[in-house]
């Protein structure tokens, strides 16, 4: 029974987008008979060859239910009990995640305004002091996001720039990749390009922004500086019972093209939509568009006009500001009359 027009689209949140067909099948294909439980099966083991592929033959990975869970346990493993983390002020751990690093992980954060979404050698100096005080918590680890959450890309030279520093500092370096498929497909590189090679320690690869159903996983790149992870994905409650679901799922997306393809769809569709937009009055674009993300300023009503058909999110109400979001299953008959609502509202 549907319960849903499948018509009815949006610009909200590439979370909004269905699971993609291969995917589907790949849930299926894995579901005859039985396999071993909690990651003793043949689509988990797999997957380690997959992500090693991606990321290097010491790469390890730990599929995960969901991204803040990922990102809280990837933290916890490498930071002692009197660890903090510098992050942008606009980093999905500070800002999406409901307090979910201070509550459960018992981290700190220190959280730094930046123009655009990316830390820099300097903006990590900020909070990056104190080392041996005993009444400041210890900037231990630094959290990037890679495409960040205002839609821009850090490029590989500024990330190994941003990790040598963090390194010489004696602090581990996390990447949240919720969208690393969207930056890898932007940059045109291989992931190991901006993570392994640049310096990244663990990162978070993303799934279900691209297609999947509802799988994470941790990657350790330096499995030594994240040696507590098997035991703390139990710890909190991330541990699959029937884990080759996650796992075949992460397998569907990264043994072939699946993520490229998906992610590259996403940001053309981004791409088409500020392009169909540019020059109309009153609208301007706050961020580039670098990855899937369109951040712009409206004219006063237009949003909550075009919102009736299509809808999506504020990003800053006062300033007018929203962000709107393409998926891989956004098509370009869904931008094109999306710009054309706008235009119109816009008197453009």
């Amino acid at each position: 029974m549907q319960l849903h027009d499948p018509a009815r689209r949006g610009f909200a949140s590439d979370n909004y987008s269905g699971v993609h067909a291969e995917v589907l099948a790949a849930i299926a294909a894995a579901n005859d008979g039985h396999q071993s439980s909690y990651g003793n099966d043949a689509y988990t083991a797999r997957l380690q060859q997959v992500v090693q592929g991606h990321f290097g033959d010491r790469a390890e990975a730990f599929p995960m239910f969901n991204g803040t869970g990922a990102n809280v346990t990837a933290l916890q493993s490498v930071l002692p009990r009197w660890g903090a983390v510098v992050c942008a002020k606009t980093a999905h751990i500070n800002v999406d995640e409901g307090g979910a690093p201070e509550k459960v992980g018992g981290l700190k954060l220190y959280a730094v305004p930046t123009p655009d979404g990316k830390l820099t050698p300097e903006l990590l100096d900020v909070e990056a002091f104190g080392f041996d005080d005993e009444h400041r918590a210890q900037p231990l680890a630094v959290s990037i996001t890679q495409s960040t959450e205002l839609g821009t890309l850090y490029s590989p030279d500024e990330i190994a720039a941003l990790a040598a520093h963090a390194h010489e500092l004696g602090m581990t370096v996390h990447l949240d990749g919720a969208r690393l498929s969207n930056a890898a497909a932007a940059l045109g590189v291989p992931f190991a390009a901006f993570t392994t090679d640049a310096g990244v320690d663990l990162l978070t690869l993303g799934g279900t922004k691209n297609g999947a159903l509802g799988a994470e996983a941790i990657v350790a790149l330096d499995p030594d500086k994240a040696a507590g992870l098997r035991f703390l994905r139990k710890t909190n409650m991330q541990l699959a019972s029937k884990m080759r679901f996650l796992s075949a799922q992460l397998i569907a997306l990264y043994e072939g093209d699946l993520w490229l393809r998906n992610a590259g769809h996403a940001n053309a569709m981004a791409a088409r939509l500020r392009s169909s937009l540019e020059g109309v009055p009153g609208v301007e674009f706050t961020q580039p568009t670098q990855a899937n993300g369109v951040f712009v300023r409206l004219p006063a009503g237009v949003a909550d006009a075009v919102r009736e058909q299509f809808f999506f999110y504020d990003w800053d109400g006062a300033a007018r500001e929203v962000r709107w979001m393409c998926s891989f299953d956004t098509a370009e008959e869904d931008v094109d009359a999306f710009a054309a609502l706008i235009r119109q509202a816009s008197g453009g």
